[in-house]
């Protein structure tokens, strides 16, 4: 029998998850002083669900989060920026088993292998498709695309390098390190 990558736990941990994200983007942002970019905690969340749940779960909860929050917020969804941060997502939930977070195991050597892919994600992100799609859909400004995306990409880098790693951390600590229990008669 075929596994759906749409299970229950996916499809909850989605709703929750784009539920806490459109929170945290809506009531946690920091303005930067550059229009319509702000500090956002909500990536740092959303890199705790795509390590925890994995690609499609970092993907949904990217693109419905943030379309929520634009459409909550603006009245209309900025899809350049929602496409992003669903790429933010997926890019960063591929590379989830190799962080062992469920096996509580998260490291230093894991820590910097979570961060030297969520930098690379970002940097793709929101370096090149964020405005590229600005400029492609909205026929904006190259110069006013790429000064946002590279603030908000900074800001989103340092933001899960921090709060995210804080988050996978402690949530690994909840977890049993494999191996670390035996079965007795």
């Amino acid at each position: 029998m075929k596994k759906s990558i749409f299970s229950t736990k996916t499809i909850v941990a989605i709703g929750i998850g784009a539920a806490v994200f459109l929170i945290l983007a809506k009531f946690v942002a920091i303005p930067t002083g550059i229009p319509n970019t702000t500090i956002q905690t909500a990536y740092a969340f959303l890199a705790l669900i795509a390590v925890l749940f994995g690609p499609i779960a970092g993907l949904f909860v990217g693109l419905i989060g943030h379309a929520l929050n634009d459409l909550t917020s603006y009245g209309s969804i900025w899809w350049s920026w929602v496409i992003t941060s669903a790429f933010v997502g997926l890019g960063i939930g591929i590379f989830y088993k190799h962080f062992s977070v469920e096996n509580g195991e998260f490291g230093v050597k894991k820590i910097i292998m979570f961060n030297v892919v969520q930098v690379i994600v970002q940097m793709i992100a929101w370096f090149l498709v964020a405005p590229g799609l600005d400029i492609l859909i909205y026929a904006e400004p190259a110069n006013k695309v790429f000064t946002q995306g590279i603030v908000a990409g900074i800001w989103n880098i340092g933001t899960v390098a921090v709060l995210g790693t804080i988050l996978l951390t402690a949530y690994a600590k909840t977890r049993t390190k494999k191996g670390s229990l035996s079965y007795e008669d």
